[in-house]
């Protein structure tokens, strides 16, 4: 090789490692500068995090509601309620939590479920992941709640079940579901009990029922108690949702010889039931369906709601206030005489109980957050676990043995549509320190 040529290729080489030298401490330099970014980034999301929380100036509760669908009318009661229990919190500057020492306002957050147990999942899934919801508030009905309770207890979020009764809710552990409403398990006792006290001479009981969760469970404890309570129960049969013509049941009812029908569902179908058997003039004492009864809506049917009795939640006309609640014992909110007159404002009719459940719910939630001083939902938890309080929709305490979350303070009432100064007026017949009216037997003297 030439020296010419040697110097040549030296020089090849130089370059070449020179090149390669470079290209490695600039690789090492993009590395470090890339991971320095990326512990930037880290650092400020982590700051941004902790700013957010400190800085948290809104509750977010999300719930939904029955916009359509079969359990619309009492869904939109519900959902009313709880709307003007936001519009009264937020009037008074939000609820106080201690952690943040200030009080923050409530935001509601809602879809439309369509009155579909599928569509609730999703909508739920999508109010925790999605909206960021802190608590929810279940939809109406029992089934519905069930199909939501699945995800809220996966999440581990406090869902407040206004809207729904049944036992079975309460019996799948969980651990942050809790009830407004009486259990479904004593829904139907007390049409038993006035049987038993007001027209002794009937033995006869027929029980039909829409084949729901809530209804079924209302119907299967009742006729466990009225056979307790030495009568026979000589029907016991469901009908499918959506029923409309209840011809045959009602010719299975006269054929049973049953002296007393007591059962029904929801609105819809327990509405269709008392039209029907008051057209087909059965002749019975006492006639107590569950749900509608207790609406204002119910006396559009006319004469045909004329000694309807039925079980209720709560009535406009309770007087649950600071001044009557029970020594020993704390009232919280306002009082049911103010909830309706607010109500009417808001809305222009009288709330029926759905509505006051639904305020109720937002309430118990507030009192909760108060106590527990934070939006953590094991220290709400813990602060809904040891609530023993009076509202406007009376007394508030649940069980936390092994139906934990069930509602064991509320008690119920009976109502009865009767006929005051030639109008249909629901009034409360039962229990009697309660009664707005006496009751009226047999429901078959209209004919």
């Amino acid at each position: 090789m030439k020296k010419g040529d040697f110097k040549k290729l030296l020089s090849v080489v130089f370059l070449l490692v020179l090149a390669v030298v470079s290209f490695s401490c600039f690789s090492k330099s993009e590395n470090k500068e890339e991971k320095t970014t990326t512990e930037t980034t880290t650092s400020a999301v982590e700051q941004g995090q902790k700013a957010e929380s400190s800085g948290k100036d809104v509750i977010v509760i999300g719930y939904t509601s029955s916009q359509t669908g079969k359990f619309a009318t009492e869904s939109r009661e519900q959902s009313n309620g709880l709307k003007l229990w936001v519009k009264d919190v937020n009037a008074n500057g939000g609820i106080y939590v201690k952690d943040l020492g200030k009080k923050l306002k409530v935001v509601l957050k809602s879809y439309d479920d369509e009155s579909s147990k599928d569509r609730v999942q999703q909508l739920y899934t999508r109010l925790i992941n999605e909206d960021q919801a802190d608590f929810l508030i279940s939809p109406y009905s029992s089934g519905l709640t069930a199909s939501a309770a699945v995800v809220t207890e996966q999440y581990g979020k406090i869902l407040i079940a206004t809207g729904a009764a049944s036992d079975k809710i309460f019996s799948k552990g969980y651990e942050y579901v809790y009830q407004i409403y009486t259990p479904a398990s004593r829904y139907l006792t007390d049409a038993v009990d006035i049987l038993k006290q007001k027209d002794p001479e009937v033995k006869k009981i027929a029980i039909v029922y829409e084949n729901s969760n809530f209804a079924k469970s209302v119907a299967t404890a009742a006729k466990k108690y009225a056979e307790e309570n030495g009568f026979k129960v000589v029907l016991f049969e469901s009908y499918e949702p959506g029923t409309t013509d209840f011809t045959s049941m009602i010719n299975k009812i006269k054929a049973s010889g049953a002296k007393a029908v007591i059962g029904g569902g929801h609105f819809t179908d327990g509405e269709t039931l008392a039209k029907q058997i008051n057209d087909a003039k059965l002749k019975i004492d006492l006639l107590s369906i569950l749900v509608a009864p207790a609406l204002p809506e119910f006396s559009e049917i006319g004469k045909a709601a004329l000694y309807v009795t039925g079980p209720s939640q709560w009535e406009s006309k309770v007087k649950f206030s600071k001044e009557t609640t029970p020594s020993g014992y704390e009232f919280f909110g306002i009082s049911a005489a103010q909830f309706v007159k607010e109500y009417k404002n808001a809305y222009g009719n009288v709330p029926g109980y759905h509505a006051a459940g639904g305020y109720t719910a937002g309430l118990v939630l507030e009192r909760a957050i108060e106590d527990a001083g934070t939006l953590n939902s094991n220290k709400v938890k813990a602060a809904l676990d040891n609530m023993d309080i009076y509202t406007l929709f009376g007394h508030i305490k649940f069980d936390t043995g092994e139906y934990h979350g069930r509602q064991i303070g509320h008690t119920m009432v009976i109502i009865q549509w009767l006929n005051k100064n030639g109008k249909l007026s629901k009034e409360i017949v039962y229990p009697e320190k309660a009664a707005t009216a006496k009751i009226v037997i047999p429901y078959c003297s209209k004919f």
